[in-house]
């Protein structure tokens, strides 16, 4: 299967708040967030951002031939201390999963921006946390590090030599 990863331009933003819908549902699962009166998640805020920041956020839709299978939302986060990339939400429709496509992804966005890395799961989120451990470990050959804080487990490496 061909799975295709595009800079998602200002025409993609409905659909990815379209499949954002799906992602929220499939979340809710591991944090307590509900729909509202009228039958769907709130908006996920800042979406607008993506296209208004075009310096440090990076969204991305992901087709199959003519079909919209996912979105990468990928932001640049510059702090006193450092600077690193970050993958602020990655979904792939359950239809598509567990054909490696979300490895195939993540390692095309890892290699499209190059420096700092960190990438977060909640510590519920088991699934994530295992994915991401995988395809990290496998891109970097092991050579990142792991830690929690706040809830969350992270993953950070640097891709500065790849």
């Amino acid at each position: 299967m061909n799975f295709t990863l595009l800079q998602a331009s200002a025409e993609y933003k409905v659909v990815i708040q379209n499949l954002m819908q799906f992602y929220i549902y499939d979340f809710s699962e591991f944090i307590n967030y509900d729909v509202g009166d009228n039958g769907q998640f709130a908006p996920y805020p800042h979406l607008d951002a993506y296209w208004e920041n075009v310096n440090n956020k990076f969204p991305y839709v992901i087709k199959r031939d003519d079909k919209h299978v996912g979105f990468v939302l990928v932001k640049s986060i510059e702090t006193k201390n450092k600077k690193y990339f970050s993958i602020a939400e990655f979904f792939v429709l359950k239809k598509y999963r567990r054909l490696g496509v979300g490895k195939s992804i993540a390692m095309n966005v890892f290699n499209l921006h190059k420096g700092n890395w960190e990438v977060y799961q909640k510590d519920s989120n088991e699934p994530a946390q295992i994915f991401w451990r995988k395809v990290i470990e496998e891109y970097t050959n092991g050579r990142y590090k792991e830690r929690k804080e706040d809830g969350k487990t992270i993953q950070d490496f640097d891709n500065l030599d790849r």
